[in-house]
């Protein structure tokens, strides 16, 4: 059994139990997370597919810890100009571990 959401712009492929990383989430650790935007669905022997979401499905998660992704170098240059910036980007995620995917 498992279920595609949409958070942040982006789709994540979870399963009952997974634990993955996405955009951050205010909230506590510890805290109940619901994905109502559930794109797809399949219970093992038929895929629900929902246009765009599947009305009345949600998935259950709990909110485990707020953290920060690798750090990016953004670096311009132009040439024969003198031109340089460098800058770095980390970006902030929640780490969210999946309980319960339910109508």
């Amino acid at each position: 059994m498992y279920a595609v959401v949409e958070w942040g712009g982006k789709q994540y492929k979870v399963e009952e139990g997974s634990v993955l990383d996405v955009e951050k989430i205010d909230g506590e650790e510890g805290s109940l997370v619901i994905f109502d935007k559930v794109l797809l669905y399949s219970d093992g022997q038929k895929i629900h597919v929902g246009s765009p979401y599947i009305e009345g499905m949600e998935v259950k998660a709990t909110l485990e810890e707020q953290r920060k992704g690798k750090k990016v170098i953004v670096f311009k240059y132009r040439r024969r100009h003198k031109y340089r910036v460098k800058n770095g980007h980390r970006q902030r995620l929640s780490r969210v571990k999946i309980n319960k995917i339910s109508k």
